[in-house]
């Protein structure tokens, strides 16, 4: 009886402790999210809500047919197909490299870290200095250092060519978290399975194919999964680089299309409609990348 009290006033403490941050939650994320599904089936009206047009899924179908929409699904597909991979794969490159007995292990992480903490809107000013078409640092590089290109390239003007800068900045910017990661991995791995592989005379490469690869599969897992996300939610550097979609609606991402929908058109319900479109499209891949990866493992 004592014992059953006890937890009962423990629970109770824990729940307490809780209500602040569940009712904060429930107010700036659930309540918004819900209110803006409602916006979505709406002609909406901002001034005067009440008068508001419901219009049932045609927002939802708007989107799926406007080619601007179609157009900016697949930059999002292509930069998550590009930066997914490179983080991953020079992410795991750091990590290794991290994981080695050498001198200043700790001065190597910050430095391959600070990317990561530095704020989106100062690195992508950056890289927008970098390849302007007029100044820029690149094109002085190709053009007078190493003599590649007779005039500048407008990289940032070009449909094109926007997106080279677009997913250079996203490698370089998740590198370094997915290295941390990684390299959490690589610390897990028994020492012990190295040192009998070791005495069994497989070499480095052989180590890592059939070592670390396999002991690293739960953590690539979860490093797809939540990368693959995060570059379906791009938005920082593509507005500032391109203007959102500059030229002419070609380099929109879903959610700078999303952006300028409901506060550049004030079409809050078809922006709503983006929106949850978005969160589909981010649940159904996760869940395929989940099971596929669970199946190929268990095979």
């Amino acid at each position: 009886m004592i014992t059953l009290k006890n937890k009962t006033n423990q629970s109770i403490q824990a729940a307490l402790f809780l209500l602040p941050g569940f009712i904060l939650f429930l107010t700036f994320i659930i309540g918004p999210m819900i209110y803006s599904f409602r916006i979505s089936f709406y002609d909406w009206n901002i001034v005067f809500p009440e008068k508001s047009t419901w219009v049932g899924l045609a927002n939802y179908l708007e989107a799926v047919g406007d080619p601007i929409f179609r157009k900016a699904v697949l930059n999002n597909v292509m930069y998550t197909l590009v930066t997914v991979p490179g983080q991953m794969v020079f992410g795991l490159l750091v990590a290794i490299l991290l994981n080695q007995q050498i001198r200043g292990k700790a001065a190597f992480r910050v430095i391959y870290y600070l990317p990561v903490i530095t704020s989106w809107v100062i690195v992508s000013l950056l890289f927008e200095y970098m390849f302007s078409g007029q100044a820029g640092l690149i094109n002085f590089l190709l053009r007078d250092i190493l003599h590649i290109i007779d005039h500048n390239i407008l990289w940032l003007a070009d449909p094109v060519l926007a997106f080279i800068p677009i997913h250079l900045l996203g490698i370089w910017k998740g590198v370094g978290w997915t290295a941390v990661i990684f390299l959490a991995g690589l610390q897990a791995i028994p020492i012990q399975l190295y040192e009998a592989a070791l005495v069994d005379g497989a070499n480095r490469l052989q180590q890592f194919r059939y070592i670390t690869i396999p002991m690293l599969r739960q953590t690539s897992i979860y490093l797809l999964v939540v990368l693959t996300a995060g570059a379906l939610n791009a938005y920082i550097s593509n507005l500032l680089l391109t203007n959102g979609g500059d030229p002419l609606d070609q380099t929109h991402f879903i959610l700078t299309l999303m952006y300028e929908e409901t506060f550049g058109n004030l079409e809050f319900g078809y922006g709503s409609a983006i929106s949850y479109l978005l969160t589909i499209i981010v649940f159904i891949i996760s869940v395929i990348q989940i099971r596929l990866l669970r199946n190929r493992e268990q095979a």
